[in-house]
């Protein structure tokens, strides 16, 4: 899909990006992915981090903790923080009712994660 990959390749040119992806959360399967250096992960299995991708935002979607406060109040990101890199994790939001989310793993030292918010929130916009 044109749309997906241009998407992912702009998610790329983000400061400190390594990998990004487009996920449908419900079946944890990638819908297209972009990076992933294999130095710095040698580990790293995309299926595998799509699934686990897809479990952290469906537990933070469905969990009471995390309900909405306010009538059409929504879960805007889900942001991991390790000590090497900050994971950020967009719904993209949809005149349907979309399960896709955005996902860009960013380093941590590289990154800005305030300017990799703003740009990943146009992005998902721009998908939607």
């Amino acid at each position: 899909m044109p749309a997906i990959d241009d998407c992912l390749r702009r998610a790329m040119t983000i400061r400190g990006a390594i990998g990004a992806s487009l996920i449908d959360y419900t079946t944890g399967q990638s819908l297209g992915l972009q990076g992933g250096r294999e130095s710095v992960a040698p580990h790293a299995d995309p299926t595998a981090a799509a699934l686990g991708t897809a479990s952290v935002i469906h537990a933070a979607m469905q969990t009471a903790a995390y309900a909405p406060a306010v009538p059409g109040d929504t879960v805007e990101d889900v942001i991991i923080s390790t000590s090497a890199a900050y994971h950020l994790i967009r719904p993209v939001r949809t005149g349907f009712d979309s399960r896709l989310v955005l996902y860009v793993w960013l380093d941590r030292a590289e990154g800005n994660l305030a300017i990799a918010r703003r740009r990943i929130r146009s992005l998902a916009e721009d998908l939607a």
